[in-house]
């Protein structure tokens, strides 16, 4: 009989024999349950390691309420302000330990904030923390302060906010001085392989289990890194290492990572109309970005522009050479 006409008919045909139930392998129910009891046990003891961070150290400034976002800044001095802003994965804290807020605080009223996400500053997840995003969110917070026309001093990924400032609300700046910045697009490594905490669900698992017992073993081989060729000086051992490595300022971290050639691409195209002092300082031997590619070329396109490069610094100048910053500062404000 034709198998079709037999199925049809509501009967099996004779060569039909029913496969058996395949119930899970006995071994990976345990796999599974050993696994989840592994990953709460990692996201247990880093959330007890962020908590015991934040008591070890906590916010050493004020706080303004802006849009909606909370942000805590750094202030000291008085006179002209000098605003500062920090690279990814870092916070203000490493201003002050490079000793340049005392330095500048001198002579200027020092402002120096902890961007969205990092440190003790709020980054909603309403909105994309764009460079521009920032630097609008910033202008308001100038105002709010009282903060009028700031030399915006910015360091590594802080060179975008300050360039979006810049260009973006040129009348709301005096000058800017640029320290190892990242300003035109270009093939990163580490954009790959820095980006996982920033993917949705898969990104909040990795950031609150593994990410920071993994960046607990690489973090003090990249602090050396960012100090290359010059050692990492004493002071900065003081730096709250673990207060990087809390979800909520790795989930920051890796969306910059993963925007930074898309920002600054965005970006470039606007530098040429920058119409206000631009001080460029940068280390001729700095492992994280390209001197040439990077500020060399800058200062080639800006209009009232200059480099004054630092060899063999490093990508953490201002620990290197503060006063030369502090020059910078006063060039910018003048």
């Amino acid at each position: 009989m034709n198998p079709l006409k037999t199925l049809l008919a509501g009967r099996l045909p004779k060569h039909y024999r029913p496969r058996p139930h395949r119930n899970m392998s006995p071994g990976v129910a345990p796999a599974l349950a050993a696994t989840a009891a592994a990953l709460g046990a990692m996201a247990l003891y880093n959330h007890l390691k962020a908590r015991q961070a934040e008591r070890d150290h906590p916010p050493g400034g004020r706080f303004v309420e802006v849009d909606g976002v909370r942000l805590h800044y750094v202030e000291r001095g008085s006179g002209q302000p000098v605003v500062m802003l920090h690279g990814n994965g870092s916070m203000a804290r490493d201003f002050e330990l490079s000793g340049l807020v005392d330095l500048a605080a001198g002579r200027y009223r020092v402002i120096a904030f902890d961007r969205p996400g990092y440190g003790y500053s709020e980054r909603p997840r309403d909105r994309i923390w764009t460079p521009s995003a920032q630097a609008r969110l910033l202008a308001k917070a100038f105002r709010q302060l009282g903060v009028e026309r700031p030399v915006v001093v910015g360091h590594s990924w802080g060179t975008l906010v300050t360039m979006a400032l810049a260009t973006e609300h040129p009348t709301v700046i005096r000058g800017v001085v640029l320290l190892a910045g990242y300003y035109f697009p270009s093939l990163r490594r580490d954009v790959p392989l820095g980006s996982g905490p920033a993917i949705p669900i898969l990104g909040d698992i990795l950031r609150y289990t593994i990410a920071p017992i993994i960046g607990r073993m690489l973090a003090p081989g990249l602090i050396r890194k960012v100090f290359a060729p010059s050692p990492v000086p004493d002071s900065f051992q003081a730096f709250p290492v673990e207060l990087s490595l809390r979800p909520s300022q790795l989930r920051a971290s890796a969306e910059e990572t993963a925007m930074m050639v898309p920002a600054a691409a965005s970006l470039a195209r606007r530098y040429k109309e920058l119409a206000i002092p631009a001080v460029v300082l940068c280390g001729t031997g700095d492992r994280i970005v390209d001197f040439h590619g990077q500020s060399e070329r800058l200062a080639q396109v800006l209009a009232q522009g200059s480099i004054e490069p630092i060899a063999p610094g490093g990508h953490m100048i201002h620990h290197l050479v503060p006063e030369q910053v502090m020059a910078a500062i006063d060039k910018a404000a003048g």
